[in-house]
């Protein structure tokens, strides 16, 4: 619990740094050689989170890092595929790759074989958002469970009915729940869906006792009394459900977690690229509207300096690593 905490106390540190004194002033010696184009890769379907996040950087980069932008969806094989692809893309500074951290730092453990390794075929670049993920209760459940611990002792005096709804099998939620049974010692029945929309609309429906998922799935339920949240996992409290005491503060220290989206480059682009490309990102973090449509996404706008990011995703991808493989978890594709 110790390691755990200091990971997470690590990336509140490291996550939204000012990095600008760190890198120098690299924008200003590649005013004269901006990328003609600069593609953005995204490794899911046009509309969802991590699309508009890519759309809207996109058209910060167009003029302050590059001279034009455009985003490339690349959809399929649970977001491998835009990785795969940035693996063979020019290494000039033209191309990255925005995507949630988990893909990055939990992949390796649940994948036997992939054809790219994180550590020799990605150039970190700088940390673009941040979420964090919610445990709500819906129907199932009687109303009298009101707190996590209530919850807990439902589910140790119910075992048959202990089920936990997550976004999809092998996702970070999905991992989420088998720390927070092992940690509470007990079994949570593990019951994915195709999505964390699914999973709530699954929840409310009274088909699964409980769902962990973003907080951004869980809110709009949650604020229409159709369920009930009992935890957040964030360091702190959730500006959007500020009356839901966090994972932390109920003695679950591990369940602090947060999905990143992280922006890289290929490996062996030039120092200086990735440098610049960092700080327009930055930048971009800063400016009130990108912050503002981060926050209708139930994100927050977050940025890093690329050695920052690098060492998140050893830190995360070593934490991880050792609970993926006690879950004995195999995917199915």
């Amino acid at each position: 619990m110790d390691a755990s905490n200091s990971r997470r106390g690590f990336m509140l540190r490291t996550i939204g740094a000012a990095f600008v004194a760190s890198v120098g002033s690299p924008l200003g010696a590649l005013a004269q050689g901006k990328p003609e184009l600069v593609k953005i890769l995204c490794g899911y379907p046009a509309g969802g989170s991590v699309d508009v996040v890519s759309r809207k950087l996109a058209e910060r980069l167009a003029g302050s890092y590059g001279k034009a932008s455009l985003v490339d969806n690349r959809p399929g094989a649970a977001g491998r595929l835009a990785v795969e692809t940035l693996k063979t893309s020019p290494a000039d500074g033209s191309v990255l790759l925005v995507t949630p951290g988990s893909i990055v730092t939990m992949y390796p453990h649940i994948y036997k074989q992939l054809s790219y390794d994180v550590f020799h075929d990605l150039e970190p670049v700088s940390v673009v958002a941040q979420t964090a993920f919610a445990l709500a209760v819906g129907p199932a459940v009687p109303q009298s469970v009101r707190t996590l611990s209530e919850f807990l002792g439902w589910c140790r005096a119910n075992p048959g009915s202990a089920s936990c709804g997550n976004p999809g099998a092998g996702s970070l939620p999905h991992f989420m729940a088998l720390l927070l049974a092992r940690e509470s010692g007990l079994t949570l029945i593990h019951v994915p869906y195709r999505g964390g929309q699914q999973a709530m609309l699954a929840l409310a429906g009274g088909q699964v006792a409980s769902a962990l998922a973003t907080e951004s799935s869980v809110l709009a339920l949650v604020q229409a009394g159709r369920l009930r949240a009992l935890a957040t996992s964030g360091a702190e409290r959730s500006a959007f459900l500020p009356d839901v005491p966090t994972f932390s503060e109920q003695g679950y220290k591990p369940l602090a977690q947060r999905e990143w989206f992280g922006a890289f480059m290929p490996r062996n682009t030039p120092t200086q690229q990735v440098a610049a490309a960092a700080e327009a990102l930055g930048a971009a973090l800063k400016e009130p509207d990108t912050q503002e449509a981060w926050r209708k996404l139930g994100l927050s706008a977050e940025s890093s300096t690329p050695v920052q990011l690098q060492r998140a995703l050893r830190t995360e991808f070593d934490f991880w690593g050792p609970i993926i493989r006690a879950s004995g978890f195999t995917p199915e594709a």
